[in-house]
């Protein structure tokens, strides 16, 4: 069984942003998602440098995707380059956050 980068981006879309309610692949927070013999590479940057929680964000990308029988191993890098900024989210979520 092989895992495809849409059903990783679909499991993705479960890991919120506590503070903000809007899940990290409609923030716009995951930048790059390759698959390698069902091990996982996600890189992923955060609204600011200095996000308290970095480790909560992370960790829930980790836990969301291990879940998935056919990955075997899940690797978070978060990245700073290009920065984040608002236009990254998506219309669905502008719209509910009043954008």
């Amino acid at each position: 069984m092989n895992v495809t980068k849409e059903e990783i981006i679909e499991r993705l879309k479960d890991v919120y942003d506590p503070e903000l309610g809007i899940n990290v692949v409609d923030l716009g927070l995951i930048y790059d998602v390759d698959i390698k013999d069902n091990q996982v590479f996600i890189k992923m940057t955060l609204t600011t440098p200095g996000c308290p929680l970095h480790d909560t964000l992370s960790n829930g990308v980790k836990t969301a995707l291990s879940l998935h029988p056919a990955i075997q191993s899940v690797e978070v890098e978060v990245v700073w380059d290009p920065p984040w900024t608002p236009e990254k989210i998506s219309p669905e979520a502008k719209k509910s956050l009043g954008y």
